[in-house]
């Protein structure tokens, strides 16, 4: 890999991507791509004047055809939800976006992974393995990584550790009908439910009481609490598609909450939404089913229904 990306939509969450990519140094060449060129033109100067002090990163607005070679292609083009408009007019306003632009950048990258930060994630996942026929293991959706590191943040609160030491993840729709998968969450390998009992008398470790129900609730209306403060919500995205970004360029493969076209898993076929999966420079290279309760299996192809449920009333 020559470590070439392309980022389609400058805005903010494409721009602080691309900003977030050039802190870390795990890429070589960034094009941005936007309908509104100018903008794209300014963060791409924006974000290489800021090089010498980051890393030496190329970065520029192009076109289309400027992604030819890229590696990874990260889509995150789309619009935000209008008062008064409904999540289905919202999903298709999106695909329909996600129309013009796929037929143009698979000529150009026809070899490239694609990763899709756009919502809704999920809808448009399966939409562009549809329409293209790119496989689904060069697909990947966002999906629920931000949520699983909103729940990782408020664990660590809670349990006051390091929140690299929480293991803990968001599975299902990138939306409403996601759910915590307990049964799979930990603290350095000690299972939640056995925390407080493995914490020794002598310890100073504490432990704040909570709900599952008030994590969940955290987790579920973080984005819409930080919507409501500053308009959007970027950099978590953005430490998100970089985590993905340079689990791809790893020399190993990383477990990650993505979403992807399911094929049986849980019993699921033909929708796309997270669950475990093993990712590397060849995308998704296997899908992952911890063991989940009745009660999150049940959660699990709820949102399965759900996410049906509108591409059913979409036109693709």
């Amino acid at each position: 890999m020559n470590n070439k990306v392309t980022i389609i939509g400058a805005g903010s969450v494409g721009a602080t991507v691309a900003y977030t990519l050039v802190t870390q140094g795990s890429v070589s060449e960034i094009v941005l791509i936007d309908v509104n060129e100018a903008k794209a033109r300014s963060e791409a100067m924006d974000i290489m004047q800021a090089t010498p002090y980051l890393h030496p990163v190329k970065i520029y607005a192009g076109t289309y055809e400027d992604a030819a070679g890229s590696d990874i292609v990260i889509i995150t083009s789309g619009i935000g939800r209008k008062p008064g408009q409904s999540r289905i007019d919202l999903t298709q306003t999106n695909v329909n976006i996600l129309k013009s632009i796929a037929p143009q950048i698979v000529k150009a990258a026809p070899d490239a992974l694609y990763l899709f930060v756009a919502n809704p994630v999920d809808i448009l996942t399966y939409v562009f393995c549809k329409l293209t026929g790119v496989p689904r293991s060069r697909v990947i959706g966002t999906g629920c990584t931000l949520d699983s590191i909103r729940l990782r943040t408020k664990l660590s609160e809670l349990y006051s550790v390091n929140q690299k030491q929480v293991h803990a993840y968001v599975l299902g729709e990138h939306g409403d009908s996601s759910f915590v998968a307990w049964s799979a969450a930990d603290i350095s390998g000690i299972p939640l439910d056995e925390y407080n009992e493995a914490i020794t008398k002598e310890g100073s470790l504490q432990v704040v009481p909570y709900s599952r129900e008030e994590v969940e609730t955290y987790v579920k209306k973080s984005g819409g609490q930080i919507i409501a403060g500053k308009g959007a919500t970027f950099y978590g995205i953005a430490a998100s598609v970089a985590q993905i970004v340079n689990s791809i360029y790893s020399s190993a493969h990383t477990i990650l909450p993505v979403s992807t076209v399911l094929e049986g898993e849980y019993g699921i076929s033909d929708v796309a939404l997270s669950t475990l999966c093993a990712i590397s420079n060849k995308g998704i290279v296997a899908t992952l089913t911890p063991k989940l309760s009745e009660d999150e299996l049940a959660k699990m192809r709820h949102s399965a229904d759900v996410l049906k449920g509108v591409i059913a009333e979409i036109e693709i």
